[in-house]
């Protein structure tokens, strides 16, 4: 599994995570559960750490707590969660709760959701870092239109991460964002790498292009998540499944070769012609 290196403190990343939106907001019952702990356990022997998740998603976080700690492996992991919610002792409320949830003594990264209340909470999580109790910071959003207000506040180098939305099919960060990332050594994390399922609706019953197996690509997945990897900005991708074939299949386009500038402009063409 390929690493990059989290600019602040240099500690290497693997470049595949695990969201936990929707796949993770299921009951404790081992039905409701299925296949969780079977993806969680894939994605540490493939090499993946990073596991992020919300109080916007329900019951995702007490998952994610219970069964990485039925694992035996709960330190393994790179835990990621946000606060969201307006105010302050609000927001101290909800990330207590979601470290008790989480299990988690110290929390990896403390984000804030979708920008909501983001001063007042940065505030905050700046504090617990300094007390020990965090060891990143990081803002959020999955939307185009945020991406501007995002870019001034990591020009301003006041978070370790920022999280957007990305992909092959949406890449308006290119325009600046990812560039304004590298330039302030702010770590990315992208969601939306598959536009909600968007992109393989459209190759559905297409073969990949034979140039693709230049770049080690074998399957659309891979194509995909090897088009945002290959942006240096880039730390890592967390695209959500309650698959193991999918989780194996994600983590896979963390290993091997990556597109160069000119596989990357093939790539994107290829997509823009359907």
């Amino acid at each position: 599994m390929l690493e990059r290196a989290i600019p602040s403190t240099g500690e290497n990343l693997p470049v595949i995570g695990l969201g936990t939106w929707q796949q993770f907001d299921v009951d404790s019952t081992s039905a409701a559960q299925g296949p969780l702990p079977e993806v969680l356990k894939r994605m540490l022997q493939k090499g993946g750490r990073l596991i992020d998740s919300s109080p916007m998603y329900g019951k995702a976080e007490e998952r994610v707590g219970d069964l990485t700690a039925a694992s035996g492996n709960a330190d393994k992991y790179f835990y990621a969660t946000k606060v969201w919610i307006t105010g302050e002792t609000n927001g101290i409320r909800q990330m207590e709760a979601s470290m008790k949830k989480m299990r988690r003594p110290v929390l990896d990264l403390m984000q804030v959701h979708n920008l909501q209340d983001w001063q007042t909470h940065l505030n905050t999580i700046n504090a617990w870092k300094e007390q020990g109790r965090i060891r990143y910071t990081g803002i959020t959003h999955y939307t185009v239109s945020a991406h501007e207000e995002l870019e001034r506040i990591v020009r301003s180098k006041v978070v370790d991460f920022v999280q957007f939305n990305y992909s092959i099919g949406v890449r308006s960060a290119e325009k600046s964002l990812l560039n304004a990332c590298m330039d302030s050594g702010v770590a990315v994390i992208i969601n939306e790498p598959f536009e909600k399922g968007d992109l393989f609706r459209m190759v559905r019953g297409k073969l990949l292009p034979p140039w693709a197996a230049d770049y080690d690509i074998r399957s659309w997945t891979q194509f995909f998540l090897k088009y945002i990897l290959a942006h240096p900005a880039v730390n890592c991708v967390i695209p959500g499944t309650s698959d193991p074939q999918h989780m194996q299949d994600n983590l896979q386009a963390g290993e091997g070769a990556l597109p160069d500038e000119k596989g990357r402009k093939l790539m994107a063409e290829f997509m823009d012609s359907l």
